[in-house]
C-alpha cells in the first residue's frame, strides 16, 4: 500500500496521471467520438500554455465554470501542469453565487463556456477565457479559448511541484451554509487512487466509467478524470444535465463498467416507466456516495437491474472515501468497511472512540486529509482536530464486524419532546411504504417546540393520515411525522444530495 514517504519529492499531478499513459489509448468517450491520451496530453499541454501567457503562475487560483468536456478536462490538466491550483464550481448557478465563488477564492482567471458566461458577466467576473463562444460574441478584454488554444505549443514540461504543494481547492456542498474550500495538497491524489481505486475497486485499463455527478463534484471528477487515468482506462465525459434517460442512453451506447451514482439517480431510474426493459450488464458496479443509500432503495435497485451496488462515504475534507462496502461482500444497510489506508473510529464529543453498537461521530485520520478550511481557523480548528485528521458531523455506529452504519447528521438530529428523532430513521421507514417514491423529514417550530415534519413524494394515491399511520405502527410514536406536505419532488444541491436547508426554509 502506497503512503506518504513512498512519494517522490517532485510530483505532479499532470505528469503522474495523464503523461504516463499509452498515447494510443483511449482516455475519454465523448458525443463526437473517442479522445486518446496522446490527444489529451497535447491539448493540456496547449491549455498549460495559454494559462501562463494569460498571467498564470504557480500556485495561482484557475477557476473552472466549465461543463464537462475534453476542454474542461485539459484545461484542468494544463492548471495542474503548471503548478496552478484548480477549483470548480457548478454550471447552473446564478450571477450571485458566481460573485461569491469569484470574490472568496480571488483566482487568477475564471475559464468559463456559453452556460456560465452571462451569469458570470452579471456577478461582474472580468477577464474570462471563454470555451466555445463565437469571437464576436465577446467584450473587450476577454479571450476567446479556440484562438488562442491554437496558437500554443504542444508540448510543456511540469512544474517542479511537490507531494505537499496546494494542488487543489474542492468546494463544501453548501448545504447548510455558504461553501467553504477545502485546501488539498497534491499528495490526496495518488493515495486515494492506491487506497480507493485500486484497494476497493480493484480499477483496471480495461474499465469504463460513467459518472452521474458533474465532474465539479470531486466524487465524479476523481472517478472520472483521475483515477481512471491512474488505471489507464476510460471515462465518459457529457456536457448535458444527468437524468434516468441520459444515463440509459448512455449505458447503452458505451457500455460503462463502473457506474458512479448518487441515491437521487438511482431512485429516478428505478422509478422510471422503461425501467425493467434496461439492460445494466456491462456495469460490473455501481458505486454509490454522496449521501447514504436507504435500504429500500438499494433492495429495489438490485431487484429492478441485479447490479451490485457499494455504498460508501467520503467528502472534500478527505478528498475522496473513507469507508465503503466491497465487491461480493457487501452488507445491505451499511456504508461498509474502513479503506485501507484510513484509521476510522466512532467517538464521542471529546474524541473518544465508543463502545461497537454506540452512536457517536465518526473521526478520520489519513494523510489525503486537507490542509483546512481556506480563511476559516475557527471551523478548521473545529473539523481538523489533529494532524491528517477530521471530525465529521455523520453520526455513525460500528458493528462488531467492522461494518459502519449511518445514523444521520449531528446538525439534522431533532430534539422532540425532550427525546432524540434521527430524520433518516424515520426516512428509511416511509421508504418502505409501496406509494413513497421518496421522502424527507426536518423540523419545524411550533409554540416552541420542535416537531418533524416529512415531505413526500407519492406514486400514487396517498393521504397524511396514511403516512402518519404507517410510521406509528412501526416507530415509536415521538418518531411519527406531525405534519406531512406531499410535493413533486425534493430539493437537491448541486451535487445531488439532498438539500434540507431549503426545506427547513419552506
Amino acid at each position: 500500500m502506497l503512503r506518504y514517504a513512498d512519494l517522490p519529492r517532485e510530483f505532479n499531478i499532470a505528469a503522474h496521471f495523464l503523461d504516463r499513459n499509452d498515447e494510443a489509448r483511449t482516455a475519454l468517450i465523448t458525443g463526437s467520438g473517442p479522445v486518446t491520451y496522446g490527444e489529451l496530453k497535447t491539448l493540456a499541454n496547449r491549455a498549460g500554455n495559454l494559462l501562463s501567457r494569460l498571467g498564470v503562475r504557480r500556485g495561482d487560483r484557475v477557476l473552472l465554470a466549465l461543463a464537462d468536456g475534453v476542454e474542461s478536462v485539459a484545461i484542468w490538466y494544463g492548471a495542474q501542469k503548471i503548478g496552478a491550483v484548480t477549483a470548480e464550481v457548478y454550471t447552473y448557478l446564478q450571477p450571485k453565487d458566481y460573485r461569491y465563488f469569484a470574490g472568496y477564492a480571488e483566482p487568477a482567471i475564471v475559464v468559463a463556456d456559453t452556460r456560465t458566461l452571462g451569469p458570470l458577466r452579471a456577478a461582474g467576473v472580468t477577464g474570462l477565457l471563454v470555451v466555445g463562444a463565437r469571437p464576436e460574441d465577446l467584450r473587450e478584454g476577454e479571450h476567446h479559448f479556440e484562438t488562442l488554444i491554437a496558437e500554443q505549443p504542444g508540448t510543456l514540461d511540469p512544474a517542479p511541484t511537490g507531494p505537499d504543494d496546494v494542488a487543489m481547492w474542492r468546494f463544501t456542498t453548501g448545504s447548510t451554509g455558504a461553501p467553504k474550500a477545502c485546501v488539498l495538497a497534491a499528495r490526496s491524489a495518488p493515495l486515494a487512487f492506491d487506497w480507493f481505486a485500486r484497494g476497493v475497486l480493484d480499477l483496471r485499463p480495461d474499465d469504463v466509467v460513467l459518472p452521474v455527478p458533474k465532474l465539479f463534484f470531486g466524487y465524479a471528477n476523481n472517478m472520472t478524470a483521475l483515477f481512471t487515468f491512474g488505471a489507464g482506462a476510460k471515462g465518459i465525459v457529457f456536457a448535458e444535465r444527468s437524468t434516468a434517460d441520459t444515463m440509459f442512453r448512455l449505458i447503452a451506447e458505451h457500455r460503462p463498467t463502473i457506474l458512479v451514482n448518487v441515491p437521487t439517480m438511482m431512485s429516478a431510474m428505478v422509478a422510471h416507466p422503461e425501467a425493467a426493459a434496461q439492460d445494466l450488464s456491462s456495469i460490473r458496479v455501481c458505486i454509490s456516495a454522496g449521501e447514504a443509500l436507504p435500504l429500500e432503495l438499494h433492495r429495489k435497485w438490485l431487484a429492478t437491474f441485479g447490479v451490485e451496488v457499494i455504498d460508501g462515504i467520503g467528502s472534500s475534507e478527505m478528498f475522496h472515501g473513507y469507508v465503503c462496502n466491497r465487491p461480493g461482500k457487501v452488507r445491505m444497510g451499511s456504508l461498509g468497511q474502513v479503506v485501507p489506508g484510513y484509521d476510522v473510529r466512532v467517538v464521542d464529543a471529546h474524541g473518544e472512540p465508543v463502545p461497537d453498537g454506540e452512536v457517536g461521530r465518526l473521526q478520520i485520520t489519513g494523510e489525503t486529509a486537507a490542509l483546512g478550511y481556506w480563511q476559516a481557523p475557527e471551523k478548521s480548528a473545529e473539523v481538523f482536530v489533529a494532524e491528517h485528521t477530521v471530525r465529521s458531523g455523520d453520526l455513525f455506529t460500528r458493528d462488531a464486524e467492522g461494518y459502519y452504519y449511518y445514523k444521520g447528521r449531528a446538525d439534522d438530529m431533532l430534539r422532540v419532546g425532550g427525546r432524540w428523532v434521527a430524520p433518516a430513521e424515520v426516512e428509511n421507514c416511509l421508504r418502505a411504504h409501496p406509494l413513497v417514491v421518496e421522502c424527507a423529514v426536518v423540523g419545524y417550530e411550533e409554540q416552541g417546540l420542535t416537531l418533524p415534519r416529512a415531505f413526500v413524494v407519492a406514486g400514487g394515491e396517498l393521504t397524511a393520515a396514511q403516512v402518519k399511520e404507517f410510521v406509528r405502527s412501526r416507530l415509536a410514536p415521538h418518531k411519527c411525522p406531525r405534519d406531512v406536505v406531499f410535493v413533486q419532488e425534493l430539493p437537491e444541491t448541486a451535487s445531488g444530495k439532498l438539500n434540507r436547508l431549503a426545506l427547513r426554509c419552506r
